[in-house]
């Protein structure tokens, strides 16, 4: 990178870490660290809630998505709209009233301590294990600028974004968000207006959209309901529904977002911001994909995207005569795409069509070298497409403010889950089961110290997270392994007067191994795991209760 870019980029993490520590004034006590003394402002709060799941997977991963299968993942938050709607009617007034600082305080409550312990444990290593994928996203972007090693970018990312969040507190992620947010925003709408500019002059938007059009990349809804297909409308909006219900009603690092709110009111219209922005920012973020699908159309893509993949294999002669014959075929489809773009036509598309498919196959044949001559079998590049078009293709001062939004993304997201780790460690086992008479300041030492240990953790699961696939859809299966099973257990205890202790358990562990059978013995999406876990809950509680006679006693 140009040195401007760097300064761009220091200049900002430079900030943010400052901006963040200086936060740590409000952290004297353990409201104040965990919930900022429930005082923050809807509209910092509705960032905080975007922001948090809005992590620099989102800017790597689902643009390096939609270059690769187009806009179909959109059709995934089909169903986050209506899951706002409910959450900010039933779990917002619920768990700000019950002042608790965790969403699990209220499983004790109504079951026993073992629901809450076994709830909150599942919640720590599901969230512990996303957070790794969090780090991973940036520091596929520095491996690629810099050619560091994996492990270096990792701990680059990761012990910085740790040291802030132990020191700042829930007031310095939340405050740290919102300007990611504004970075994020600004960055996106310079790179569209870049990579438009950078077409050639008789291509307009209309043209580009022309030609991702023809190449399928724009469908947004797949009607055909098939369980194995993991991008459709209705595994949008019920799969979905069932995973956005559990992710910001029963999952930490959501619920303390909106329990740190001025009020119940303030907390309810913070989550219904996401119900209204939520889908433009992701139709936006997927079309820059899109656009830098298009933008490869004219300008020759690389034939992996990975440059040390790219070394492990460039020396072979079966190498050098597929990247031949890979630079013939993008020379053709420049050509072609000019025509489709200009005139249309049947013809002209069907010939783009079949040049993409050649190129495409040329590109799979590389792959399959790479897999061949590592012996990773899972390898794949999709994350590296849009940090390659960064890098190589924007202008210098652009450059930096884009990889200053994916930090920022990444930093800011980071910090999110490590204090939500941190405050269910402490306060759902440490206080709950070990120290349970102790002064805020021994408990801010734990806290602080609980926040160091999840993030090395993270870095550790970091490391290896980049070699699963698509980012965006490997935090997202993360999650499914879970968040259905607890979706189920908050089901039982809130919309159910004979629900058991026993049974929510059982239910727990009903739901975990349902999900964990249909991953193991059949294709069925990810998404529908979340539907299949909150639904064995549901029916093993039942049949608990059943046994137990508690039907009886309830009436």
């Amino acid at each position: 990178m140009h040195l401007l870019d760097w300064l761009i980029v220091v200049a900002y993490l430079l900030y943010v870490v400052f901006d963040g520590i200086k936060r740590s004034k409000s952290t004297h006590e353990l409201r104040g660290y965990f919930l900022a003394n429930r005082s923050l402002p809807w509209w910092a709060v509705g960032l905080s809630i975007m922001a948090t799941q809005m992590s620099a997977i989102t800017l790597v991963g689902t643009t390096g998505q939609a270059y690769d299968s187009g806009m179909r993942f959109i059709q995934f938050y089909y169903g986050l709209p209506i899951a706002m709607i409910i959450l900010s009617v039933t779990a917002v007034p619920f768990f700000y009233r019950a002042k608790v600082f965790t969403a699990y305080e209220f499983l004790e409550k109504r079951f026993d301590s073992k629901t809450r312990s076994l709830t909150s444990f599942l919640f720590l290593v599901s969230r512990g294990l996303s957070c790794g994928v969090i780090i991973s996203a940036p520091a596929v972007i520095l491996s690629v600028v810099l050619g560091w090693n994996l492990v270096a970018t990792v701990l680059v990312i990761g012990i910085p974004t740790i040291l802030y969040t132990m020191i700042g507190g829930v007031q310095a992620v939340t405050w740290t968000d919102v300007k990611q947010m504004v970075v994020i925003l600004v960055g996106m709408t310079v790179v569209i207006l870049v990579i438009l500019g950078r077409l050639p002059d008789e291509i307009s938007l209309g043209g580009a959209l022309k030609l991702a059009a023809v190449a399928g990349h724009l469908e947004t809804m797949d009607f055909s309901f098939d369980l194995n297909e993991t991008y459709t409308f209705w595994s949008g909006l019920l799969g979905g529904l069932f995973l956005m219900l559990s992710y910001f009603g029963c999952d930490q690092s959501q619920v303390q977002r909106y329990l740190t709110a001025r009020s119940v009111g303030e907390g309810r219209i913070s989550l219904l911001m996401s119900a209204v922005l939520k889908i433009p920012i992701q139709f936006v973020i997927l079309l820059i994909g899109v656009l830098v699908f298009v933008f490869f159309q004219f300008q020759t893509a690389p034939l992996l995207f990975n440059p040390v993949a790219t070394q492990t294999v460039e020396a072979s002669p079966e190498y050098e005569a597929l990247l031949e014959e890979y630079e013939a075929v993008s020379s053709d489809l420049r050509e072609v795409s000019r025509r489709v773009a200009v005139d249309g036509g049947a013809e002209a598309s069907s010939a783009y069509q079949s040049t993409l498919e050649r190129r495409a196959e040329l590109r799979s044949r590389a792959v399959d070298m790479v897999r061949s001559s590592t012996g990773d079998s899972t390898y794949s590049d999709v994350n590296y497409v849009f940090p390659t078009f960064v890098t190589k293709h924007l202008p210098i001062g652009v450059v930096g403010l884009m990889i200053a939004a994916i930090f920022a993304a990444a930093m800011s997201s980071i910090s999110a889950e490590l204090n939500s780790l941190a405050t269910a460690t402490v306060i759902d086992f440490y206080r709950r089961h070990f120290r349970k008479e102790a002064s805020d300041r021994h408990y801010l030492r734990v806290s602080r110290a609980a926040t160091g240990v999840w993030g090395l953790l993270a870095c550790v699961v970091a490391i290896y997270a980049t070699q699963l696939g698509s980012l965006i859809e490997v935090v997202n299966k993360f999650g499914s392994f879970f968040y259905g099973s607890i979706l189920g257990v908050f089901l039982l205890a809130v919309a159910t007067k004979w629900a058991t202790p026993l049974g929510a358990r059982l239910g727990l562990l009903a739901g975990m191994a349902s999900v964990a059978t249909v991953s193991v013995t059949t294709d069925i999406s990810f998404l529908w795991y979340n539907v299949v876990g909150a639904v064995a809950v549901v029916v093993t509680g039942f049949v608990v209760a059943a046994v137990q006679g508690q039907f009886s006693r309830v009436n």
